[in-house]
C-alpha cells in the first residue's frame, strides 16, 4: 500500500530521534484490579496468534468486568498485516488490540494503522524492556505505537553427547566455529555443525544485527539505508566463506530433510532464538535431553552481543475508541508479572525484565538438562543492540531469499557479497517508487 503523504512526513519527523536508552530498573505494577473502572462496560477485540491466548484473556476478563476482551485468531506474519491494513483502509473491521511482530510496525505506521500511546502509558513501563527491544516499537522520542510482549535473543543450539563424543569445545568466537565446523566433516563426513540458510531472512536479520548492523534509519525528513554496511558485509562474507569450502551445510531450515538431519544427529547445531526448545521438540523429539544452549560465537569476546529473531508486540490500532483501556489491558498482558507468568506459558519468551525470573523459573522440558537455560538465555538477551526497520521490511526480505537463493547455488564467498549489495539496491528503489524520501 503506497503510504499517504502527510502521514508519511509525520512519520519521519517523528523518527528524527530514535531511542537508543539503557533500561533502568523499576518494580512490576501492579495488576488493574481495584483500579477505577470505567462508567460503561467496553469491549475490545484482540487480534492476535500467540497459542493459548484465550486462557491468558479469561484471566483479564474475570477480573477486570467493565474492560472485556475478546480474542479473534489470525494467521501470523504478512497475512495478519495485509488483513488489518485492509480495515484500515476500508475504515471498519479493525480490532482494538493487535499483536504485530516488530519488524512490521513501520510498515503500520506508515500505513497510518497504529495509534501514539505514549499519552496512555504509565512512566515505569520503558524500564521493563531492553533498549533494543524498546526502540523496536517507537519511532521518535515523544511517539510509542507499542508495548513489548516477547523477543527472540538468539543463541546457539548443540547436540552436547556428539561434541562430547567427537572431543569438541563449543565454539565462543565466530573464528572458533569455522574451526569446529572443520573438525565435525574431518571427524565424521555424514555430519555438519550447522547450515546456511538462503530463506530465513530473519535469521540473517538476528545475525547481521548480532555484528553491530541497523539496515534503516532516519536523517531529517528521509529513510536512510544502510544494509551493506561494514557489518553485514562481513557477515556475509563470512558465511559465504564457510558455504564455498563446504565445512558447513548449504541447504534451507524447516524443511523434512533438515528436520531429519536433526533428529539423526547428522545435523549437531543450530543458531536459533530461545524458541528453538518448541522447534526441536516437534523436529526432533528423540532427542530431548542430548541439547545444550551457550551464548552465540562472538565477533568480540570483549563486546558481548547477540541478535534477535522474532518477537511481537501488542498495538492499539488506529480506528479503536478505547484506546484508553486497550493500553490499560496491554500493560496488564506486558508487564504485570501475572500476564508476564500466563504469556510464558504459552511457549512465548516474555519481554519483559523484571517479570522473567519468575515466569521462567524453570527450563523448557526439553531442556530439562539444562536448570540454568532462562538464565543463560536473560543474560544473552540483555546484550542484543537496537536494529531498525523500515517500512518496506517485507520487499527486503523478499530480496534476501532471492539473492542469497542465487548466491547459495553458487556456493560463493563474492556472490553472498554481492547478494548484500543487491538487497541495499532493491530496497532503496522500492522505497523511491512508493513516495519515500531517501537520503544519498
Amino acid at each position: 500500500m503506497r503510504p499517504k503523504t502527510g502521514m508519511r512526513i509525520a512519520v519521519l519527523a517523528a523518527a528524527t530521534a530514535l531511542l537508543v536508552t539503557a533500561c533502568s530498573g523499576g518494580s512490576s505494577p501492579q495488576s488493574t484490579q481495584g483500579t477505577t473502572a470505567p462508567a460503561e462496560k467496553v469491549q475490545l477485540n484482540f487480534w492476535t496468534w500467540a497459542p493459548g491466548m484465550e486462557q491468558v484473556i479469561g484471566a483479564w476478563n474475570k477480573a477486570n468486568p467493565n474492560i472485556q476482551v475478546t480474542v479473534q485468531k489470525q494467521d501470523g506474519g504478512d497475512p495478519a498485516v495485509t488483513k488489518l491494513l485492509t480495515a484500515i483502509k476500508a475504515g471498519s473491521g479493525a480490532p482494538d488490540v493487535m499483536q504485530a511482530e516488530y519488524q512490521k510496525i513501520p510498515t503500520l505506521v506508515a500505513s497510518n494503522a497504529l495509534a501514539d500511546i505514549s499519552g496512555q502509558l504509565g512512566s515505569d513501563v520503558k524500564s521493563h524492556f531492553p533498549a533494543g527491544v524498546w526502540n523496536s516499537v517507537t519511532l521518535g522520542a515523544n511517539a510509542v505505537y507499542a508495548i513489548p510482549q516477547d523477543s527472540g535473543p538468539m543463541q546457539f543450539y548443540y547436540r552436547a553427547d556428539i561434541f562430547d563424543q567427537l572431543g569438541l569445545k563449543v565454539p565462543t568466537t565466530w573464528a572458533e566455529y569455522a574451526d569446529v565446523a572443520a573438525k565435525v566433516r574431518a571427524a565424521d563426513p555424514t555430519k555438519y555443525l550447522g547450515t546456511f540458510s538462503a530463506n530465513d531472512a530473519g535469521w540473517f536479520t538476528g545475525l547481521a544485527q548480532q555484528a553491530g548492523a541497523s539496515w534503516w534509519g532516519i536523517k531529517g525528513d528521509a529513510w536512510t539505508v544502510s544494509i551493506d554496511d561494514a557489518a553485514t558485509l562481513k557477515v556475509a562474507e563470512y558465511w559465504g566463506g564457510l558455504v564455498e569450502s563446504g565445512v558447513i551445510n548449504n541447504k534451507p531450515m524447516y524443511t523434512p530433510e533438515w528436520n531429519a538431519a536433526l533428529n539423526a544427529g547428522t545435523e549437531i547445531g543450530w543458531l536459533s532464538a530461545v524458541w528453538a526448545p518448541g522447534v526441536l521438540a516437534g523436529n526432533a523429539p528423540d532427542t530431548a535431553g542430548k541439547w545444550k544452549m551457550a551464548p552465540m560465537p562472538q565477533w568480540d569476546p570483549a563486546k558481548p552481543a547477540t541478535g534477535n529473531w522474532g518477537g511481537s508486540a501488542t498495538a492499539v490500532t488506529s480506528q479503536s475508541k478505547h484506546v484508553a483501556e486497550a493500553v490499560k489491558f496491554m500493560t496488564w498482558l506486558n508487564t504485570a508479572q501475572d500476564g508476564v507468568t500466563m504469556l510464558a506459558g504459552t511457549g512465548l519468551y516474555p519481554a519483559d525484565i523484571p517479570g522473567q525470573a519468575q515466569a521462567l523459573s524453570k527450563p523448557p522440558a526439553f531442556f530439562s538438562n539444562q536448570p540454568d537455560f532462562y538464565k543463560l538465555a536473560g543474560e544473552t538477551a540483555a546484550t542484543a543492540g537496537s536494529f531498525t526497520f523500515g517500512p518496506n521490511v517485507n520487499v527486503t526480505f523478499s530480496a534476501y531469499n532471492d539473492e542469497f537463493g542465487k548466491a547459495a547455488e553458487a556456493k560463493s564467498k563474492s556472490a553472498f557479497v554481492a547478494a548484500v549489495h543487491a538487497m541495499q539496491k532493491i530496497t532503496v528503489d522500492d522505497l523511491k517508487n512508493t513516495g519515500f524520501t531517501v537520503a544519498p
